[in-house]
Parts: C-alpha cells; structure tokens; sequence
C-alpha cells in the first residue's frame, strides 16, 4: 500500500487574506458550473443557511466550524478536474501584474499650435459667417 498523501487543493503558500478570497471565489465559479451536480451544490447554500438557524451551541465557534467543514467538503468532492481547471483560472488572474498605463511621447516644441481663446458670446461679436453668439 502506498503511503502517499493527497495534493492539497490551494497550496499554503498564499496570505490568510488572499487564500480566504481565492477559497470563495473558487466555491462561487463551482456553484455556477454546469459540470458540478446540483446535489453537490445543496452543500454550501445549506451550510450558509446554518447561519440563521438558532444556534445550539452558543458563541460564533460552532458557526465557523460548520461553515469550515461544509465549504471544505464541497471543494473536495467536486471534480478534481473541474476545481484544478477553475484554481488555474484564478491563479492566472492573480498572478497578472498592474502596469501604469502607458503615456504619450512628450509633445516637441515644434507641434505646439499657440493660439488665444475669449468668449465671443460675452462679447457680443460675430462669427465669420456673420451670424452673432
């Protein structure tokens, strides 16, 4: 029998704030995936609904190891393939650097149009179409 452990889903190598936001949007890309059984999808909206139902236990403590285990099991009777698809998705848009948008060549001194502007309609002068503003 061999002794080898499972690959883990979303590698530890993330922040607590990132993996958390990369966990979510994983179980939301999976809710919406056609390849995923309904049934499967009851998981989660049930572990959600969790939240509202009186409490047995009393303190947060019991809510969030509910919510833990029910996302958890989700992720991990999906389809392997269908979640390892989805992670490459998502860590590819994670990994996408912010550029600064690229400006203009500097204007040369020698494409500058000089030229004045005043308003001809405080004025009251015409056009030289001879219509008046």
């Amino acid at each position: 029998m061999s002794s080898q452990v499972p690959p883990k889903l979303i590698p530890p190598s993330a922040g607590v704030f990132e993996g958390l936001a990369l966990r979510i949007k994983l179980i939301l890309r999976l809710m919406g995936d056609r390849r995923v059984s309904i049934f499967l999808k009851i998981l989660p909206v049930f572990t959600l609904v969790y939240l509202f139902v009186p409490d047995l236990v009393v303190g947060p403590l019991d809510d969030a190891a509910v919510i833990w285990i029910g996302l958890t099991l989700f992720v991990e009777l999906c389809p392997s393939e269908v979640v390892a698809e989805h992670i490459r998705a998502l860590r590819a848009a994670l990994e996408s650097k912010w550029q600064p948008p690229k400006t203009d060549p500097p204007i040369r001194e020698d494409e500058v149009i000089e030229g004045e502007f005043h308003d001809a309609a405080a004025t009251g002068e015409t056009r030289d179409d001879g219509s008046q503003d």
